[in-house]
This record gives C-alpha cells, structure tokens and sequence, in this order.
C-alpha cells in the first residue's frame, strides 16, 4: 500500500512570540515493511536554524528555532510511504512460555536484547503500580506461551473499556484509566504496555497514523483521521510485534510507524517552548490518503477536524 500523508500543526497566538525553540517528531522511520519515499517537513515563518538528527531510540527528530517575531506558526509534515501489504504471520501457541522468554530477556548478551530491556522498566508516564499486574494476571497463566498472552490481554482490553474522547487528557493518571475503564488509544496503549511491565516482559509505545477506509464489508478503524498509538512486544530471538487493542487487531498494511519510545512522552509529535506570545490556540488536522485506492478511483483524502484530532481530548494527543 502507497500512502501520502499530511500532519499539520497551526498556532496561534494573542501577543507576539519573540523567539521558540521546537522539536518535532513527525517524520516516519525505516522499519521492516515500511519505507519512506519521501518526507518533508514545511515551517512557517522558515526557522533560523533547523537540524535533523536520531534520538535514543532511533526517531527521526527535527529541532528548529524562530528568533523573528511572529504571531502564528505552521508546522506540515508531508511523507509518502510504501507499507507491504501483508498480515503478520503471529504463531500464538507456539515458542516459549511468558516466564521463559522473561528470563531469555534477563540473561541475554546480545545488542538488542540489552536495548530491550529499557522497555521493562517503568516510565514517566507509565509508573509501576500492583492494579496493572492484577488485571493481567487472567491472561498470564503459568506456561502460556508468550504472545497467546499478549494477544488475549489485547483482547481483553478491547472488550473491557470503552473508547471514550472526551474522559482523558494528556495528564490523566494510567490509575484512573484503569478504574473508570475508557479512554483513548493513548491510554489503551499504555494500559497495555504497564501491564506487560508488570510481568516482566519488555513493551514500548508505538506511535504513527491508521488508514480511514475500510475494507469492503468491514467497520470503519476507531482512530482514523488522526494520529493513532499501539504497542510492541519484544520477544527474545524474534524481535518486536506489534499489537493494537483499540481495533483488536495486528497491525498490517494499514498502520503507518512514525516512532516509538517508553510511552507518548518519548514521541510527542509537536514539543517546545517560547518567549512571549500570551494566550494560545492551537489546531491540528491529518489526512491520509491511500495512493493506490485513489488511482483504482475507491477513495478520497480524509481529514481530522480542527483541535482536537479525533479521539484525542486535546491537541496533540494521540487518537
């Protein structure tokens, strides 16, 4: 599948903004069936300094910096990719148990596991907390093999809360999405991941974008026009898996990979400070146009309404 997708980000501002410096996280990263063909990133007013570089984790980040005067900035993002369009194959039950892949991870030597054991530990958004291994524990039962596990916690997940825009924020406790039981794929991922966590198995936060236009037949996908979030479970000898419980589903063909990281604080698509600029608004809108459905004439550009994307809760929250 071809895809051409626009992110952009408007702000503005009630006073003028004397001087900014950012960091975007908005252009897709190499990943195994995924290619970029072309990415661009377009910032109005053009930035007195802009540099590209790879994070911790391998993200592409962009840091640039405005020190003229201004009241509004744009920021566009503008990728054409190719994913295959292929269905994971994901061998359930088979390989090892959840307990021993958790202890092939702890004596591991190799570079990727030791990477990935940055993903067991907690993290800002994710803290340890005894309510995530309690509502994992049905899934994890001695001697089940690791991602029949994963796959029913996904499962469960998607069947036990509902998918609520308006309930969170980017500041809502994981604590409270767990008690009221909704949220948004934010917090679903998350809920996911510090569940694993608590079992000792490495998991990380996976954000990116979800094709709108569903196959002849099916439901539309929650989460589309927007930007989306799902996880990734690392399994040693194998490498990571990708899993998406607000659409109980593997991602394939229709998941587009930006970055990934501890949980959304490591992918924050727009981040920054100013000098200056009083009160703000901010508005965001995503369209994601599959190429290929657009020549066969079967689909159109769908946009995200202004502030905030769909499923979000407020800006820049992920869908």
């Amino acid at each position: 599948m071809n895809y051409r997708i626009v992110h952009r980000t408007e702000y503005h501002y009630s006073e003028p903004v004397d001087s900014g410096h950012n960091e975007a996280r908005l252009l897709a990263r190499e990943v195994p069936r995924q290619h970029t063909r072309s990415a661009v990133l377009a910032i109005d007013p053009p930035p007195a300094d802009f540099r590209e570089r790879l994070d911790y984790f391998g993200n592409r980040v962009v840091s640039f910096a405005l020190d003229q005067p201004h009241r509004a900035l744009t920021v566009t993002a503008t990728s054409e990719i190719t994913v295959e369009d292929t269905v994971p194959a994901l061998p359930l039950f088979e390989g090892e148990s959840w307990e021993a892949s958790r202890r092939a991870l702890a004596g591991a030597t190799d570079g990727e596991s030791l990477l990935a054991r940055d993903f067991v530990l907690e993290s800002p958004l994710i803290p340890a907390q005894r309510g995530l291994a309690d509502y994992a524990a049905p899934s994890f039962t001695p001697g089940r093999p690791l991602l029949d596990a994963v796959h029913e916690l996904m499962e469960r997940i998607h069947r036990d809360f509902r998918y609520d825009p308006e309930f969170t924020t980017l500041s809502t406790p994981l604590a409270q999405v767990l008690e009221h039981r909704r949220g948004v794929c934010q917090d679903f991922a998350h809920l996911a991941i510090g569940c694993l966590r608590a079992h000792g198995v490495a998991a990380r936060y996976v954000s990116g974008y979800i094709e709108t236009l569903p196959p002849p037949g099916k439901a539309k996908l929650v989460g589309g026009a927007a930007s989306h979030a799902w996880f990734s479970v690392f399994v040693p000898g194998s490498g990571w898996v990708d899993f998406d419980p607000t659409n109980n589903q593997v991602p394939a063909s229709q998941h587009i990979t930006i970055a990934w990281g501890r949980d959304y604080s490591d992918v924050t698509p727009l981040k920054g400070i100013i000098f200056g600029g009083g009160k703000m608004g901010m508005q965001v809108a995503v369209d994601v146009l599959n190429l290929d459905r657009a020549a066969a004439g079967g689909g159109t550009p769908s946009a995200a309404p202004p502030n905030p994307p769909a499923g979000a809760g407020q800006a820049q929250q992920q869908s």
